[in-house]
């Protein structure tokens, strides 16, 4: 508004009052600023942390539902005798459980995530937990896992979640926690072993004679990681053979081992590339898509998967399913035969002819009666119907892709392995809680 107009509307007093308003400037705004150096009390009960349907407390409960004895057997701290209490087992299993059901397979991510996120200092319980305590305590023992999965595989059959009538198997490739330029040939291993060995000895020597400077938790530090080097050099000599075993005669020259993971081999990715990796291999029963069976191999090939896999079900299960599904890249002569000895009945496409003129469900002369029979089954449009089952366990790898299992974070097929079971461990806990929902 102008001054003439203010004029003409007001008064003398109020037109006086109205200028000054105009000119005088604005005043400062008052703000409410953050005081980061003032002390806070604040009481925290960990039970008001999450909420009551928090997935945390599903994973407690099952937790406390499995059988640990054979982890409390081997904690050394007993009551009557001198040392630091051992972490409660069931915390550390519920930890890593929840932990790869929400995508999260880094202790030192974990160790972070506890004292920063709730539903991990809810799970805690005000321990502390070390990342050191945490990778140990997830691959440290196979054995223990692969009960765990038979316990929670049993709940199922028990209460008749799971009929095993029909299972799928699958396999997928899983990046190795190796470089492409850590692969060496054996002429260079040579080298490299020999280099490590003067590693190890200078360290030695300089260790000795320090002045001081380092304490002993970092000279432990350094002898350790010279020695691990040396042996995962080693490692890597000795699984040259397995490699040129498993090339062709004329390529056997080309064999090359990693010297970061010496199990690990170069495979075809499903994107095309070549990179270091493990054949993840799942057995899923179709119905309920629970993981019933797990193994890895260091073949990039799905083809001699089949009869291993079985035998693991049957360890988890107690006993064999009917019919056994899985794509073209399994049914090798051998094992269909062996499949249809032990009572499974396989469905699996039959390779396409090079010969377009010949039917691809046709027995053929070299066919053993298994083979054969396999063949004419899956011309047959109710064992086509049966296959497409098969699509359910892409679930499961896909499931297993967000539970951070797209890259490698451990080294060594035993403790790939461990990796694998506690993914078919929180799998199998979240469809238990869906099963139990749906059957209500």
């Amino acid at each position: 508004m102008s001054d003439k107009s203010i004029a003409d509307t007001l008064g003398d007093d109020a037109q006086a009052r109205a200028r000054r308003q105009l000119e005088a400037p604005r005043p400062r705004p008052r703000l409410l600023r953050a005081d980061r150096r003032q002390l806070l009390l604040q009481p925290t009960y960990l039970e008001d942390l999450i909420s009551e349907d928090h997935r945390a407390r599903l994973v407690w409960t099952f937790v406390e539902s499995l059988d640990l004895g054979a982890f409390l057997d081997n904690v050394e701290s007993v009551e009557g005798r001198a040392g630091r209490p051992a972490i409660d087992p069931a915390v550390l299993i519920t930890m890593w459980l929840y932990a790869t059901s929400v995508g999260v397979g880094s202790a030192r991510e974990i160790e972070r995530l506890i004292r920063e996120h709730d539903a991990y200092r809810w799970i805690a319980g005000g321990l502390e937990i070390s990342h050191r305590t945490l990778s140990g305590f997830r691959v440290d023992d196979a054995k223990r896992l692969d009960d765990l999965l038979v316990q929670c595989v049993t709940v199922f059959l028990l209460e008749g979640l799971m009929d095993l009538e029909d299972v799928a198997q699958d396999g997928m490739r899983v990046r190795a926690s190796a470089g492409a330029a850590s692969f060496r040939r054996a002429e260079t291993l040579a080298e490299c072993e020999e280099s490590a060995r003067e590693i190890v000895e200078q360290l030695k020597d300089d260790l000795e004679h320090d002045d001081g400077t380092l304490s002993e938790r970092q000279k432990g530090a350094r002898k350790r990681a010279a020695r691990e080097k040396l042996e995962r050099v080693q490692q890597a000599a000795r699984e040259i053979e397995d490699v040129k075993k498993a090339k062709k005669k004329s390529d056997r020259h080309k064999a090359r081992a990693s010297t970061t993971d010496p199990q690990a081999r170069v495979m075809h990715m499903p994107d095309g590339g070549f990179r270091p990796a493990y054949n993840a291999q799942f057995a899923t029963d179709v119905a309920s898509q629970v993981v019933v069976g797990v193994d890895v191999t260091q073949s990039g090939s799905d083809m001699a998967q089949m009869v291993p896999m079985a035998e693991r079900v049957r360890e988890v299960t107690g006993r064999l399913p009917t019919n056994w599904l899985v794509d073209g890249g399994y049914p090798a002569h051998e094992a269909i035969n062996e499949m249809e000895r032990i009572g499974c009945t396989v469905f699996a496409p039959p390779p396409v002819p090079k010969d377009s003129s010949r039917d691809r469900y046709a027995p053929r002369e070299d066919d053993s009666k298994a083979v054969a029979t396999w063949r004419e089954r899956m011309g047959e449009e109710a064992a086509k119907a049966r296959y497409k089952l098969r699509a359910q366990c892409e679930c499961v790898n896909a499931r297993a892709r967000q539970c951070a299992l797209k890259e490698l974070t451990v080294r060594g097929i035993d403790k790939v392995r461990s990796v694998l079971i506690w993914f078919a461990l929180a799998h199998n806990m979240l469809r238990l809680q869906k099963l139990r929902e749906a059957a209500c």
